[in-house]
């Protein structure tokens, strides 16, 4: 805490604040006046702070008054018969400079002719911190101001201001232009903007999910005919999966999210109009859907490389996804209400409406890098760019060095064994309800929700539990093994014990269990794109999303054709092999360890 006084014989200011002590400050002023006037004080703990009125003397400034300890005004005017009034205010903690911080400070407990006196020894500021701990700065944004306290001889009711001369101490002073409400970190709010657009993303996603139904009653679908629309949207998807990933990292996160967004978002409007024309507009139309969402991961992940240290990745990135199981609990949430009182194409209306408002906000407030964005502040620049590894613009891509890397395989095949179970459950979820446990419409939404909603929570469960790990000195391979098995084997064990159920109850809490694990994958291969290549991060998550969307479509389309000769235990058999697969691939050759420079 710094303390400093201008006198003047009417008007009085104050220098009190947080801030870091630049140069060396002198001691407090003596006076020769025995009594001169009325003092104001601070003292408090925390954040509630007492302002009390007392009597100046000789003994209170030169050593024994904790109240003038912090005095910040002095008022020329005589002011003999005080009444001391007292007064409560709030104000912002009282931080230490070199020593002087907060300390408790009662009137009760050493009040002596008018006079407080600390009960422990003094520091050059006449503080009493024997019970505090030490510490030599403290944060804060602010201006500079100048003081030097002087010896002067007080007699007169009126004298002149005095100025501050040259060579005083320094003292940081608040900024007036901050806001005094705590701001929420700019790179949180990019994570906030990119859990957003992928909450969008698989609202509109699932919507046709639960719009197929009574689509596919209307127009006369077979099972084969809804599996080929289903996978038609990974026709786009699968398009865009590299080239989004190399185009994010040439010309910068932010372009390409906001211009999938905006893609996907007149797809899915354009939808039932499509439909109602003929079959081939609409497998045209939901091509183009994810072509628009196809860009979306690699330009995230682009952007979280860019403006989140790893110390804070795995969260970050857990948050982001789990956007993604929102947004499906959203959507099968919202669909069947909307379809039964406004009929089905008001899902793909209402849905596709919302990524306007997204844009505009993106627009406004997202950059590419840190270094690009004029409101970040210089701490949180500074912390960002210490904890992240420096990236210059992508020009080249050694496309035969990367695919070299067997971990940069063990990516691939891991994300395409654990996208054939996700997306398997992801578009024919509802259908599975609807004709193995009888569920109707409203119903089939409903229960959806329940896995994605586990699906959101565990995956910022895992996100903390490997952060948590890594800042704890486990390595970052050992914590993306261990989160991945789980990611392989929970929804493994799970769709066994579900294919041996048939109670509406057990389905769902097996495929709730199911979900929940498969979240664990958030920080295992999710995370480990920025791990092994963060200069090729887009490029490298395209390049495994790619195999993922493969998978998607395979799975999507396989799974009418077993349903019209097969069962459904032999979906769930299909995916359990998978992840199987990707477990012991997983294990012998991904790594945590950075590869590609």
């Amino acid at each position: 805490m710094a303390i400093g006084g201008v006198i003047s014989h009417r008007s009085f200011g104050s220098f009190l604040s947080t801030g870091k002590v630049c140069q060396k400050r002198n001691d407090v002023a003596h006076l020769k006046k025995e009594d001169f006037g009325l003092s104001i004080g601070l003292c408090g703990q925390g954040k509630l702070l007492n302002r009390t009125s007392h009597r100046v003397t000789k003994n209170c400034l030169t050593s024994k008054c904790s109240y003038c300890s912090l005095v910040c005004i002095i008022n020329a005017s005589d002011t003999r018969n005080s009444k001391h009034p007292r007064e409560r205010f709030c104000t912002s903690s009282v931080n230490r400079v070199r020593g002087a911080s907060r300390f408790p400070v009662s009137p009760k407990s050493c009040c002596r002719s008018g006079t407080l006196v600390p009960s422990g020894p003094l520091n050059k500021f006449l503080v009493d911190n024997s019970k505090q701990p030490t510490s030599n700065h403290v944060r804060g944004n602010g201006v500079r101001a100048y003081y030097k306290s002087e010896e002067f001889d007080i007699t007169e009711p009126a004298f002149e201001s005095l100025g501050p001369p040259e060579g005083a101490g320094e003292v940081v002073l608040p900024d007036q232009s901050a806001p005094k409400a705590a701001q929420v970190p700019k790179r949180w709010v990019i994570v906030l903007l990119c859990f957003a657009a992928f909450l969008l993303c698989n609202m509109d996603r699932v919507n046709m999910s639960i719009a197929i139904l009574p689509m596919s009653k209307e127009f006369n679908w077979n099972s084969t005919t809804v599996g080929l629309i289903q996978s038609s949207f990974f026709w786009g998807y699968l398009l865009t999966q590299i080239a989004g990933g190399i185009w994010a990292d040439k010309v910068g996160g932010k372009l390409v999210l906001g211009f999938g967004v905006i893609w996907w978002s007149i797809a899915t409007i354009l939808t039932p109009i499509a439909a109602r024309i003929n079959l081939p507009c609409l497998l045209i139309t939901r091509a183009f859907m994810g072509i628009g969402e196809g860009v979306a991961m690699p330009a995230m992940n682009n952007m979280i490389s860019k403006w989140i240290p790893v110390s804070e990745r795995s969260r970050a990135l857990s948050l982001v996804y789990s956007g993604m199981y929102l947004g499906s609990v959203t959507g099968l949430a919202f669909s069947p209400f909307l379809i039964h009182k406004f009929g089905w194409p008001s899902v793909f209306y209402s849905f596709g409406s919302l990524g306007s408002i997204w844009f505009a906000l993106w627009l406004a407030k997202a950059r590419s890098t840190p270094s690009e964005d004029p409101e970040l502040s210089p701490q949180e620049k500074r912390f960002i760019m210490e904890g992240s590894v420096s990236k210059e613009p992508v020009t080249v891509i050694p496309w035969k060095l990367i695919l070299s890397k067997p971990p940069v395989w063990a990516l691939i095949v891991s994300h395409f064994c654990h996208n054939w179970g996700t997306f398997i459950l992801l578009t024919w979820m509802p259908t599975y309800y609807n004709q193995v446990l009888k569920f109707n419409l409203m119903e089939s939404g409903l229960f959806c929700v329940l896995p994605w909603l586990t699906m959101a929570v565990f995956a910022n469960i895992g996100g903390w539990i490997a952060d948590t790990l890594i800042t704890r000195g486990l390595s970052v391979t050992s914590v993306r093994k261990i989160m991945q098995t789980v990611g392989f084997i929970g929804p493994a064990i799970s769709l066994s014990v579900l294919s041996q159920v048939r109670t509406p109850a057990l389905a769902v809490l097996c495929m709730a269990c199911s979900q929940g694990t498969d979240a664990f994958s958030q920080s295992g291969l999710y995370s480990n794109h920025q791990d092994i290549g963060p200069r090729y991060s887009g490029v490298l998550l395209g390049l495994s999303n790619t195999a993922g969307v493969l998978a998607g479509v395979l799975g999507t389309a396989a799974t009418g054709y077993i349903l019209q000769r097969g069962s459904w235990d032999d979906v769930f058999k299909v995916s359990i092999a998978l992840y199987i697969v990707g477990t012991i691939v997983w294990n012998l050759f991904a790594t945590g360890e950075k590869i590609l420079d």
